[in-house]
């Protein structure tokens, strides 16, 4: 007998089973194309092979991925993309790349609710999601726009689908508890002159200036303020960090696929 799905139980005749792998047991990567060109390139394809090699114990060449990442330009017919790659393997080593339209940056600045919670193996961007998306979910039904996590001894270390950083003046601080290390918070590290990484405990929150979330899509999305148990912490707009994070992506342009 031959694996087959049933949705709502009708028979999926197009649909290969073996694609459940992709997110059952996988990790990816995911970007933002503009013009054909990726903040970070080179990264996406260092994360991948790393984790590649830590999770199914092989390589994952950059050419093999370039090599889907540009029949999925030619596929879609533009150079302005959102692209998520996903790992996967049985006996052979699988790529599943999804391709949708670009997405916009926020605009709004972010109210984030504070829980205790510290990912599993936070180092992969793997695809054991659920947990994000229930704290994320559970911060919306609060009133609230999104999720931010800290540890059992009250360090801050990351948002539901970003990383996270502090101001104190010009001067960017980056959480040391575990977490993800994105692939823009890598980015814009590479165009700081200088930043720290450092504790960040909950208790600490008011003596910084301003707060900010980065991932794929938000390079520098200001938050507006961070509610835990003892409190709310609001945060208005900073010239002085807004002008470090502006220069710092400046100063790197993006990489052609």
């Amino acid at each position: 007998m031959n694996d087959f799905l049933l949705l709502d139980g009708a028979l999926l005749r197009l649909v290969d089973p073996r694609l459940l792998r992709a997110t059952s047991y996988g990790h990816f990567t995911s970007m933002q194309v503009r013009d054909g060109q990726v903040d970070g390139l080179d990264l996406h394809f260092e994360r991948l092979d790393r984790s590649t090699r830590e999770v199914f114990g092989r390589p994952l060449p950059e050419d093999r991925v370039r090599a889907d990442l540009r029949a999925a330009l030619d596929q879609a017919g533009s150079g302005d993309l959102s692209i998520r790659v996903n790992v996967f393997a049985d006996d052979e080593l699988h790529l599943l790349t999804r391709v949708g339209p670009p997405m916009a940056p926020g605009t709004q600045p972010l109210r984030l609710l504070a829980y205790q919670h510290e990912r599993a193996v936070p180092h992969l961007k793997h695809t054991g999601t659920f947990d994000l998306t229930y704290y994320a979910r559970a911060a919306k039904q609060a009133g609230y726009d999104d999720a931010v996590f800290h540890t059992a001894t009250g360090e801050l270390s990351e948002a539901s689908i970003w990383n996270i950083c502090f101001a104190r003046g010009p001067h960017l601080v980056f959480p040391a508890a575990p977490t993800l290390p994105g692939i823009r918070q890598q980015v814009l590290q590479r165009g700081l002159e200088s930043f720290d990484t450092a504790p960040i405990p909950l208790a600490d929150l008011p003596t910084y200036d301003a707060a900010y979330l980065t991932n794929s899509i938000d390079p520098a999305l200001p938050v507006a303020s961070i509610t835990t148990a003892a409190g709310t912490t609001t945060y208005a707009p900073h010239s002085p960090s807004a002008t470090t994070i502006t220069k710092a992506y400046a100063s790197l342009p993006a990489q052609p696929i």
